[in-house]
């Protein structure tokens, strides 16, 4: 998440998020019985089949939840096509997080989801699915999953590349999917404050990301910041008022390749996050993620935490390759770990196509 956090759960407001080449796969290979192997979380072997209408995998474990849950959605699209699935064995491997198996805060859920939605469609849909229908049954399935969500790392998992982004907000989302008869339909038609556009970054703009060493939880921060709706309105109002101007700030400098007005977007974003952080009782900003950011803006650039913030990522902006150079060195010396990761410009895609 480049700008925009929070405030894209609202209609309307924008979000700049990249895909980063870090990258879950999932191997879909015809077989005898149906299999599900998740390696990453030490479940090989795992039977399912199909009961009341929903893929159950056969496991009390429920980390499965999402892949489970995308099968489901999947299937049920192909079902509406009258395309039945053959026996499979699907495995799926992730090279998101570290290898301790501690969480970077990449958005691996939505990646998982959008592999196993992208590798049943290509197996199964006589054409090759477009990236708005894998989109579409992802969001839906990891919005169904979580019970909230933007969908913005859908997106940039789906799409690539860096994307400003608003959201189709998930109360919608669900309400619409659970009276709409037909999921052809639904996926069809235009969905309500949905844009999706891809931008690119002024020359020479060097993203820099670093990881503070604390796994931090969005949804009991996005809870608390959400909170201030109810307890203090005029401050949220506000902060949607001051994220709006900083992702302009960001937008228009991204398309007109002014990067001094980029970075002033990205500083402004910085502060509305820790003013609401402030106004919610939250520590958005970390004393770690605010050295990250001090550190960026000492060496010609901006930074700001990425995501909800309360520890993960920071990201920075820097002018040059040089710069960018000397802020990796500086953060490594006050113990942020610089993650080697740059935007992919593809999003989900079958690096082995079948023959069809």
């Amino acid at each position: 998440m480049m700008a925009g956090e929070f405030a894209v759960l609202e209609p309307d407001q924008k979000l700049v998020v990249m895909a980063v080449d870090r990258f879950v796969y999932a191997t879909l290979e015809s077989s005898q019985e149906n299999i599900l192997n998740l390696p990453d979380l030490q479940l090989n072997g795992l039977t399912w089949g199909y009961e009341h209408d929903q893929i159950q995998v056969h496991t009390d474990d429920q980390r499965i939840s999402f892949v489970q849950d995308a099968m489901t959605m999947a299937s049920h699209y192909l079902a509406e096509k009258s395309i039945a699935l053959d026996r499979f064995t699907l495995t799926i491997k992730s090279e998101l997080d570290d290898e301790s198996g501690v969480k970077y805060g990449l958005g691996s859920s939505a990646a998982v989801v959008t592999s196993v939605i992208s590798a049943l469609l290509t197996q199964f849909l006589p054409e090759k699915p477009s990236t708005m229908l894998i989109f579409k049954l992802a969001a839906i399935s990891h919005v169904k999953t979580q019970g909230s969500g933007s969908g913005a790392d859908v997106a940039a998992s789906s799409y690539g590349g860096i994307l400003a982004y608003s959201s189709f907000q998930s109360d919608w989302l669900i309400e619409e999917y659970n009276k709409t008869p037909s999921l052809i339909d639904f996926i069809e038609s235009e969905w309500r404050f949905l844009s999706i556009k891809r931008i690119n970054l002024p020359d020479h703009t060097k993203v820099c990301i670093g990881w503070t060493g604390s796994p931090a939880s969005t949804s009991a921060l996005v809870k608390e910041v959400l909170q201030l709706k109810v307890t203090n309105p005029k401050q949220f109002t506000t902060f949607l008022y001051e994220s709006n101007v900083a992702v302009k700030q960001f937008l228009d400098g991204a398309e007109n390749g002014d990067r001094d007005k980029l970075f002033s977007g990205v500083k402004h974003n910085r502060q509305a996050l820790l003013t609401v952080g402030e106004n919610a009782g939250v520590a958005i900003e970390t004393p770690l993620l605010t050295v990250l950011c001090m550190i960026a803006e000492n060496k010609g650039g901006a930074g700001k935490p990425s995501g909800a913030g309360g520890g993960d990522c920071g990201i920075a902006f820097m002018p040059s390759a040089e710069s960018a150079k000397k802020l990796l060195s500086s953060w490594k010396d006050k113990g942020i770990i610089p993650l080697d990761l740059a935007a992919h410009p593809t999003g989900a895609i079958a690096i082995n196509p079948i023959k069809r």
